[in-house]
């Protein structure tokens, strides 16, 4: 899978060798991403927590429901009569940690007859193809990322599928670039949206953002406020998802994806209403990051009062943030609504 990841067939994680294993860590490190096929029947929440183990401590999950009997499992899981799903916007797992996680495997334990697919993005390839000048700009910024106004006691939206908002109380911030702790490349490591606003539509399976939530996980750069910081960020997020940094995975029974939250950002597909999908997730633990440009601090717990994000969340076009999502866009290079053309001279 050229743009983002790795499949891997036949590998039976359960009972997989220390050899297979140092394959699996340099694949891991090398691709971001591991789309593993035929995981074995016997692949149960036992295994599954076994083998996630094999890459650092597992993080208890603060807000989503887990699996009876593994507090260190999260059942990510959209039943037939519901229209909400977890994780339907592009965005990486727990940023707003100060250590922020390693990565995360998913199993499929229940798919759809057909949806449900996740769209995998290279953050790496993203800086990598960002014009030089912009390169050197963000290697001097650093961002602030909070859980906040996603998980907190002030949300008003999808409730149902979110617990103990009085939890969120995380606010860091770490690099706008950072050196990726395995591979040692460069990485552009902000964060989108967190469960609203993201309007997708697709085009030969590629999937590219029309409104960005104006309530990311990221909520602006440092020493700037949310509003001085969204035509960047913004712009930043359009290039991130050009068709040519993005893999889509079609589940199937015995599917598994472990994937590096520090180098890609996911997003799963809301496409199979009226089917059962039920995935268990593990989150792995991480350290905190450091960043690409030597001298610049890594991650730290961010100062002063929590940011208090922007308004102006409307959904339709014509509403504010539409507005201003276009004003911003179109300054930087974004000719038309729902491009991805953010910066018309990134090296493809």
């Amino acid at each position: 899978m050229a743009n983002c990841g790795v499949e891997v067939r036949g590998l039976q994680l359960a009972t997989a060798g220390a050899a297979e294993m140092e394959e699996v860590h340099r694949r891991f490190a090398e691709h971001g991403v591991i789309y593993f096929r035929d995981v074995g029947d016997d692949f149960s929440p036992e295994l599954h927590m076994e083998f996630a183990e094999r890459f650092g401590s597992i993080n208890v999950n603060r807000f989503f429901p887990r699996v009876e009997g593994f507090e260190g499992i999260a059942q990510v899981e959209k039943k037939p009569g519901d229209t909400q799903a977890i994780g339907d916007t592009f965005h990486a797992d727990h940023t707003y940690d100060l250590a922020p996680a390693l990565g995360s495997m998913l199993v499929a334990r229940e798919v759809p007859e057909s949806g449900g697919d996740t769209v995998f993005v290279s953050m790496t390839k993203a800086y990598e193809t960002l014009p030089p000048a912009v390169q050197t700009q963000l290697e001097t910024m650093r961002a602030v990322h909070s859980s906040r106004h996603a998980f907190g006691t002030g949300r008003n939206q999808r409730k149902s599928l979110f617990s103990n908002p009085e939890a969120a109380t995380q606010d860091t911030v770490h690099p706008v670039v950072i050196r990726h702790p395995l591979s040692g490349r460069k990485s552009l490591y902000v964060n989108p949206v967190n469960t609203t606003a993201c309007k997708l539509f697709s085009l030969s399976c590629v999937f590219t953002p029309m409104l960005w939530s104006s309530q990311g996980f990221t909520v602006c750069i440092e020493g700037q406020t949310p509003e001085e910081s969204a035509p960047l960020l913004e712009a930043l997020y359009h290039h991130a998802v050009r068709p040519e940094h993005q893999q889509r995975f079609s589940w199937e029974p015995g599917s598994a994806v472990l994937w590096d939250n520090r180098a890609v950002w996911h997003c799963a597909m809301n496409d199979y209403h009226g089917q059962h999908r039920l995935m268990h997730r593990i989150t792995i633990n991480g350290p905190k990051l450091a960043a690409a440009a030597p001298g610049l601090p890594g991650s730290l717990p961010a100062s002063g009062p929590p940011v208090v994000v922007f308004g102006g969340g409307a959904d339709s076009p014509g509403g504010p943030a539409y507005v201003r999502l276009l004003r911003s866009t179109m300054a930087v290079g974004l000719k038309d609504e729902g491009s991805a053309a953010a910066f018309p001279e990134a090296r493809l």
